[in-house]
């Protein structure tokens, strides 16, 4: 089985990390649940939705990097299904230097066999399917693996199976809240 994995929100809890980015950069009191109602969408609608300039773009990836190294953590039960998967592949808006530094300190930069850092290798923001063709191009993907609409689209799009972590309210063919259901609701189905 070969998946490809969504990083923020889908490998690693980087949301806090996100929020408290985001409210920093917009130097006003914002309500911590709201901005992250508004980044689950994704950043571009946050930044119009609050007024915030597009050129603060490069400063709010600064501050991310800053406070994911803090912040952000692996979620539960990852090792497991990494364990179990042939091939793992991250497609992610994340730059590769944070992505490699938060996989490195948590001891998983082994399990994955690429990573695609959208915007770093001139790729469309997702969901545009670029960057999913590119990883296509070089390995079969069974399975795609994201928190938000955006990391899903694109697979529909290619026609791969979906899975939705932590996000009930985006189409899927599999929704799971912890990854200790993914062997037994998705790894064992034999529909894959």
């Amino acid at each position: 089985m070969n998946i490809l994995w969504d990083f923020d929100g889908t490998l690693f809890d980087t949301y806090p990390a996100l929020v408290e980015g985001f409210i920093k950069l917009s130097r006003r009191e914002l309500d911590r649940s709201e901005v992250l109602k508004w980044l689950k969408i994704d950043s571009l609608t946050t930044f119009k939705h609050y007024g915030i300039d597009e050129a603060k773009r490069a400063e709010y990836k600064s501050i991310d990097k800053l406070y994911s190294k803090e912040y952000s953590t692996p979620f539960e039960h990852l090792k497991d299904v990494l364990s179990a998967v042939e091939n793992n592949i991250i497609v992610t808006h994340r730059d590769r230097e944070s992505t490699m530094y938060l996989l490195e300190k948590f001891g998983l930069t082994h399990y994955f066999k690429e990573i695609v850092s959208v915007e770093e290798q001139g790729f469309n923001r997702k969901p545009h399917t670029a960057s999913y063709e590119y990883v296509l191009k070089n390995h079969h993907i069974d399975l795609v693996v994201g928190d938000r609409e955006l990391d899903l689209l694109p697979a529909r799009k290619l026609g791969i199976k979906t899975v939705a972590f932590q996000n009930h309210n985006i189409e899927a063919d599999f929704h799971l809240d912890s990854y200790a259901e993914f062997i037994p609701l998705v790894l064992k189905k034999k529909s894959l």
